[in-house]
């Protein structure tokens, strides 16, 4: 199978981004804050290894180890970078305890092949970054792999309806597409049941930004390292013309305040660690169908 993402372009987009993400990042702190709060299921519980996977710059991270300071608290992000920017936001130059305070580690590593042992971590936490992930059934069962039994999976990504309108404006401009494409919420609630998980629940939210005008939505992506990603992706520069007719496409939407509307469709979900034995259904092996209507969903946007 072809990979969807090119991958090397996801790593050197948010290694360029990594230095100034954070000025940016309004909505994946938000999205974050959201996430987190499924954090409180675990208030009777002490994790030991903690893993915040694509953790960016580290916010959920060290906010993580200040909630559990005896834990161990791993930052793993693909885009070296973006460790820097952890290390740093974490007090970097400081000893790794300070007053009985821990701070992350940091692993450079792919979401797709985490370097952690079977059954090892009690909270796996992922904030907007399997997106970037085309098969996910494969990336539940490297999850499921390292969680322990009873462990808390707790996720999110960008649905779908993400971006419709910068999409559809570049459609009219050429025929390549300018916009990743990303899962539904059916998709990942059926890749969460493929790959084993217990208790399944599905969230969903919509936010709708507003832009000035398409240059300063497209710079704002870059910032964030939000770029196209897609193996099938224009390598050449838009040029002037075709941009000119998307900027001219997206104008239709323009709200009555003068604002270009940018929606962004984000879904979460949490599960839990399945007891040794139960099966993992990965490429078509022991396969099952599970409608997404049997998952419990709550719908906040």
């Amino acid at each position: 199978m072809t990979d969807l993402f090119d991958h090397r372009q996801v790593r050197r987009a948010f290694s360029r981004a990594a230095h100034g993400y954070d000025g940016a990042a309004a909505l994946q702190r938000e999205v974050g804050a959201r996430l987190s709060e499924t954090l409180d299921y675990l208030e009777d519980r002490t994790p030991e290894l903690v893993v915040d996977v694509g953790c960016g710059p580290g916010h959920a991270a060290i906010a993580m180890q200040k909630r559990w300071p005896r834990a161990q608290v791993v930052a793993l992000d693909l885009a070296l970078p973006m460790l820097q920017e952890t290390r740093h936001n974490a007090g970097g130059g400081l000893p790794r305890f300070l007053g009985g305070a821990r701070r992350p580690d940091a692993i450079c590593a792919d979401a797709r092949a985490l370097p952690l042992r079977d059954a090892s971590v009690d909270v796996l936490y992922s904030n907007l970054c399997l997106q970037w992930v085309e098969d996910l059934p494969t990336v539940f069962a490297g999850f499921r792999r390292v969680l322990k039994p009873g462990g808390l999976l707790l996720v999110s990504t960008f649905g779908p309806d993400t971006l419709f309108e910068l999409r559809g404006a570049f459609a009219e401009a050429d025929n390549t597409p300018h916009v990743s494409l990303f899962p539904s919420i059916a998709q990942f609630g059926d890749a969460l049941i493929a790959a084993g998980f217990k208790d399944p629940v599905l969230d969903r939210d919509e936010f709708v930004l507003s832009h000035d005008d398409l240059g300063g939505l497209m710079r704002e992506l870059r910032t964030l390292g939000a770029t196209n990603a897609m193996r099938e992706r224009r390598r050449s520069l838009t040029g002037r013309t075709r941009f000119a007719r998307a900027a001219q496409a997206y104008e239709a939407l323009r709200t009555p305040d003068g604002r270009l509307p940018a929606t962004w469709e984000v879904v979460y979900a949490h599960a839990w660690g399945p007891q040794p034995g139960t099966p993992i259904r990965v490429g078509g092996v022991d396969e099952v169908q599970v409608p997404v209507a049997r998952i419990p969903i709550r719908r906040r946007g």
